[in-house]
């Protein structure tokens, strides 16, 4: 509180504690719920990929083969693309959340929201988008690979891939994998949000209030 000429000012600004933050990041993503599937389903798609080569590694590891160093490279390239072009979507989406968002920021800029505020709420609805997205992409790799193994022939020994694969197959180097993948797509969903984040953060109160979209 400061006092000029009489006349006193009271500044107060808004930095809600977390659990806050994350029920209304929460309730942002379920009122926009066709934008936020939009912008998961960059993070499953490039995370299903992701699993699904590492699938295929297991899955040879279980029936004895080896991916050759040209393979290997090519699917490392093919991996690093896809997730690329996910971040890239992810930040597509997250401007076209921010630009329909105008006036809610501006809104709550004007009520004493902090720009670090604006950028929690953003970071955190990502974050929470990445970490679904990856769920799904994980298991949707999981799954595609292991029904496409379980049909294919042995050419001697188990009369069917899927039988040594069972067999023999890493659950442990599985699961670390998926916890690899849920890493990944979380962090992934925050490095390509962290753009529109503080794009919206730096927006003036009163240009947010007064744009038209």
């Amino acid at each position: 509180m400061a006092a000029s000429g009489g006349s006193v000012k009271i500044e107060r600004q808004i930095s809600l504690p977390f659990d806050q933050a994350f029920k209304i990041a929460l309730r942002n993503i379920t009122i926009r719920l066709g934008r936020a599937m939009i912008t998961g389903a960059g993070t499953m798609l490039g995370i299903a990929f992701l699993m699904s080569v590492f699938m295929a590694q297991l899955v040879l590891e279980a029936t004895g083969q080896k991916i050759g160093d040209a393979q290997t490279q090519k699917n490392t390239w093919l991996v690093v693309m896809s997730l690329l072009v996910s971040v890239v979507g992810i930040t597509n989406s997250m401007l076209m959340s921010v630009t329909e968002r105008y006036k809610e920021i501006g809104t709550m800029k004007c009520l004493g929201a902090l720009d670090n505020f604006i950028i929690k709420l953003f970071l955190l609805e990502s974050a929470m988008l990445g970490f679904f997205g990856s769920v799904f992409g994980s298991i949707i790799g999981t799954v595609f690979v292991l029904l496409t193994s379980l049909g294919q022939r042995m050419p001697e020994g188990f009369p069917h891939a899927g039988d040594m694969v069972l067999a023999h197959f890493n659950w442990g180097k599985l699961v670390l994998q998926i916890l690899l993948c849920l890493v990944i797509g979380t962090v992934l969903s925050i490095i390509g949000a962290l753009g529109p984040a503080i794009r919206a953060a730096r927006m003036q109160p009163v240009d947010a209030m007064r744009s038209e979209v």
